[in-house]
């Protein structure tokens, strides 16, 4: 998949280029239809509310600003109240013009005044930006959705903020190799097994323990690898010790954090303790160049860094600007989720797989979260998110607010 972040990079670079309100105009002209930009033979000729802008009252009748998908915004109407049919639209303004006020009025109750006839130019640009968001953010979700490839399905929710899709961030589904380095050395062997539960499987050729139980729920303690069965195995898909390579199964939400601590990640389904819940990925660099990346990210309070030292210290992953879900995982000093080294088709010991599982039953709406550090949890790994070389580094504080946190990320 090391294509998939160049053709991100001309996904959402391209209307950077030209303005959205020319490209929808230069299209309509043309009798061009382009669905990217909302353009579609439904909308080409005909007018469909995208969102409202604005409201006011003449003469006592209630009319609202109507931008149309796909088309400028030069082109936006003010419409009687009766003509417009889009309930959810006029229910989600209402609900926007009530946030702002609530925040602006920091919690206390509103009592609404019907005698308004316009809104501040205040509330109906908050409006207006939240309108956009919410599209922006949809569209995002679309694309990680068309992106990803496993079952689990991916939300984006922020009723936070204003804050939109992350504006350098390309998902991939497997690590991205840096240039000068390999990520090829394929497994020469497999199995033949009939009942990999029972006969001498991938993890005792490698001298450990099958890592599931015939729950999938793994059954060795941190710090051990999981060595799963490969392509060259005879065993078919529904192996049971093939669980990180069918990727991740639950629902996820990514949604903006109301602590600070921007986007996170929180299940939409409840996780039974000790089963897979998604791979860490991103781009893999080498140990050097993760020391002087790390000293830019320190500096801007961020850590995307992970270092695979399974057994040596050559390469690191950097998620910052590569990666899947778990870019958006926050640090807890007191994690549901631990970091297990996983081996399937490569078995270069110095390029393991970072796979997280639950360390107990995860309960839907919760937030997921693992140890940057990846202390305080038993006899764990030694692979740890990179905060640390010796030079000084700006220390990151720590915003978990668990009972047991350490105060720092680094």
């Amino acid at each position: 998949m090391a294509a998939a972040g160049a053709e991100a990079r001309g996904a959402w670079c391209v209307p950077c280029l030209v303005s959205l309100d020319t490209l929808q105009e230069l299209c309509r002209k043309e009798k061009l239809t382009c669905k990217s930009i909302g353009i579609t033979k439904r909308n080409l000729n005909n007018y469909e509310v995208e969102y409202l802008c604005d409201y006011k009252v003449v003469k006592d009748m209630e009319y609202y600003l109507v931008k149309w998908k796909g088309w400028p915004d030069s082109t936006n109407t003010w419409e009687p109240l009766q003509n417009l049919k889009c309930p959810l639209l006029l229910q989600q303004f209402s609900n926007d013009k009530h946030n702002y006020l609530s925040q602006v009025n920091k919690g206390k109750a509103i009592t609404p005044k019907d005698n308004n006839k316009t809104l501040k130019p205040a509330i109906a640009e908050y409006i207006v930006k939240k309108a956009k968001q919410r599209i922006a953010l949809q569209r995002w979700q679309d694309e990680l959705n068309r992106r990803k490839n496993h079952k689990g399905m991916i939300l984006v929710e922020n009723t936070v903020d204003l804050e939109g899709p992350p504006s350098d961030f390309y998902y991939i589904n497997e690590y991205k190799p840096a240039p000068g380095i390999s990520l090829v050395n394929e497994a020469t062997f497999g199995c033949s097994c009939t009942d990999c539960f029972f006969e001498k499987c991938c993890p005792a050729e490698a001298g450990v323990l099958l890592a599931y139980n015939k729950n999938q729920q793994i059954k060795i303690p941190p710090g051990t690898p999981i060595y799963e069965c490969n392509s060259r195995c005879q065993c078919g898909p529904d192996c049971p010790n093939r669980i990180v390579q069918k990727g991740t199964q639950y629902s996820l939400c990514i949604f903006r954090t109301s602590n600070g601590r921007g986007w996170g990640v929180k299940t939409l389904v409840k996780i039974k303790r000790m089963s897979f819940v998604m791979e860490y990925v991103g781009e893999v660099i080498t140990s050097e160049e993760a020391e002087r990346r790390g000293q830019l990210y320190d500096n801007k309070g961020i850590t995307y860094l992970f270092d695979l030292d399974y057994e040596s210290d050559e390469f690191t992953v950097d998620a910052a600007r590569y990666g899947n879900v778990s870019h958006f995982v926050n640090h807890s000093c007191d994690p549901n989720l631990q970091v297990f080294n996983v081996f399937i088709d490569n078995l270069d010991t110095r390029l393991p797989r970072i796979a997280l599982f639950s360390t107990r039953t995860i309960n839907a709406g919760e937030e997921l979260t693992f140890d940057y550090q990846m202390k305080g949890y038993g006899d764990l790994s030694s692979d740890s998110v990179d905060h640390s070389p010796a030079k000084k580094r700006v220390r990151t504080v720590c915003k978990c607010g668990a009972v047991t946190c350490r105060g720092y990320l680094n």
